[in-house]
């Protein structure tokens, strides 16, 4: 199972979008395992744990509950994309998911 510590971190790749997620829910990391893996050019992701001190730090606006319903990506312009809006925002981000935008993007799918 991937460990929070082996992936790509904010302070390393500060041109990355940010991936908060729960370093402690094995699913969650396994999504992130996954995310990683399709994320084929490596210097578009970072990654940090909802559970690190640095997110409280850096983003204050998310609170620990609305973390732990969903995963957020917080892009270079610092806006917030969180749940399906952040799938649908990934989808957009990685060439390796350009074939699902379209789809993602039809009327009606931001509740799936």
């Amino acid at each position: 199972m991937i460990q929070p510590s082996e992936l790509p971190d904010p302070n390393k790749f500060p041109d990355a979008d940010v991936v908060i997620f729960d370093g402690q829910c094995n699913f969650c990391k396994s999504q992130i395992r996954t995310l990683q893996r399709l994320n084929c050019c490596g210097d578009r992701l970072a990654y940090i744990s909802l559970h690190d001190p640095r997110v409280a730090q850096n983003y204050p606006d998310l609170t620990h509950k609305m973390m732990m319903e969903q995963m957020y990506v917080v892009d270079q312009a610092g806006r917030r994309h969180g749940g399906a809006d952040a799938v649908r925002y990934l989808t957009r981000r990685l060439p390796t998911l350009w074939l699902a935008a379209p789809l993602l993007h039809l009327p009606g799918t931001a509740r799936l």
